[in-house]
């Protein structure tokens, strides 16, 4: 019987060598042993690296394989402890800034670290972080919310008075490099209409646009019987974080508020809709309401038109161009609003300004403070 050929571990690792650099099949070939052979070493070679090869041949006893097992888990346990340290390391200042700063340090450090493992480290699910990333606002949609928030700033700056052409020249102006149609488009969205407008323009819209109605009501601010007349309008108040919109519907029987809304924007969804929906919670309407308001966009529009169309027993009525005094009643709630919150900080929180608009509603409803300086201005 031939005897079994034994070759030594410097044989076995300069065989995977050449193999590993031309071709293990070759390598077998030109060295005369068996393919089998040089793909074995090789696979113990990459398994146990330095502690491959014990003894004179290619076996080890089971002593020496229970050694060289556990000699590679510990070195995968302390490469492991190292990898959680270094992470710990360097989140350690976002640690105590909260979950979000946690959040960012995943995010910035996802092509140095593996995910699970900073999640793990960090005390975060993987679940949660997903969660948290598909929220987040993209820089686009950062950057539009930015664009809206000065435009509308420019817009009520200047008394609801500048057009797309002179807030593209201010936002220009202020480093912002945005075309009047783009402005135009923004405007749209956000419901601002300059009040100077060419006098042709609004004589064409008076008779072009389906949405806009004669004044029925024509300054006759009297109701003798409440769901008779309501009268609604929209109002703008300076908070720390902007602008707040209020949108208000004032029963003119006992001049009670009976729908209002709060709102960062002027979409009609966020205004005289809601408005709207409170109205009707508070008070049912009975027979024919006759509804007032003036000819912005939030009114002269075909999703509230068709709302009212469907009750089929209320009337249209919208203030003149130009005449302020059709609309009084709520201007001077708003003017009283504004008077009552006089004492207020400068900029009061957004919260805050929400907290005493609802006191000042809900106590308009046991006064009619506003009804008497309204008397004074008609």
């Amino acid at each position: 019987m031939k005897q079994r050929k034994i070759y030594d571990r410097n044989f076995k690792e300069k065989a995977v060598s050449l193999g590993l650099a031309t071709n293990l099949f070759k390598a077998a070939k030109e060295l005369g042993v068996a393919t089998t052979n040089i793909y074995r070493w090789r696979n113990e070679l990459q398994k146990y690296g330095e502690d491959s090869f014990c003894g004179g041949g290619h076996f080890r006893n089971p002593e020496q394989q229970r050694f060289s097992e556990l000699k590679r888990k510990l070195k995968k346990k302390l490469k492991d402890s190292e990898l959680k340290i270094e992470i710990y390391k360097s989140a350690t200042k976002y640690i105590s800034e909260g979950k979000p700063m946690i959040f960012h340090f995943i995010e910035n450090n996802l092509d140095k670290y593996p995910l699970w493992k900073m999640c793990e480290v960090l005390g975060i699910l993987t679940g949660t972080y997903h969660r948290w990333k598909k929220e987040i606002k993209s820089p686009r949609q950062l950057q539009t919310i930015l664009l809206e928030n000065e435009i509308k700033s420019i817009f009520f700056e200047f008394k609801e008075r500048y057009g797309n052409a002179k807030i593209a020249a201010e936002l220009q102006s202020r480093g912002f490099k945005l075309k009047t149609a783009t402005v135009t488009l923004y405007m749209k969205k956000l419901g601002l209409k300059s009040k100077v407008a060419r006098n042709n323009k609004s004589r064409s819209n008076s008779l072009y646009n389906p949405c806009i109605f004669p004044n029925v009501l024509n300054r006759q601010f009297i109701a003798e019987k409440p769901f008779q007349i309501w009268v609604s309008g929209i109002g703008s108040l300076q908070v720390e974080e902007g602008l707040i919109f209020l949108t208000i519907i004032i029963d003119l029987f006992d001049y009670k508020v009976v729908g209002y809304s709060m709102s960062d924007g002027l979409r009609i969804r966020e205004t005289i809709i809601p408005a709207w929906e409170m109205a009707l919670k508070n008070r049912k309407i009975e027979k024919e309401l006759l509804f007032h308001s003036d000819r912005g966009p939030q009114y002269a529009n075909k999703m509230l038109t068709r709302k009212l169309d469907s009750y089929k027993c209320i009337r249209r009525s919208m203030s003149r161009p130009g005449n302020h005094a059709d609309n009084a009643i709520p201007r001077s709630f708003f003017n009283s609003l504004k008077s009552n919150l006089a004492h207020l900080e400068t900029l009061p929180a957004k919260s805050r300004m929400k907290e005493n608009i609802v006191k000042y509603i809900e106590n308009s409803l046991n006064t009619n403070t506003f009804k008497t300086m309204s008397d004074e201005k008609i």
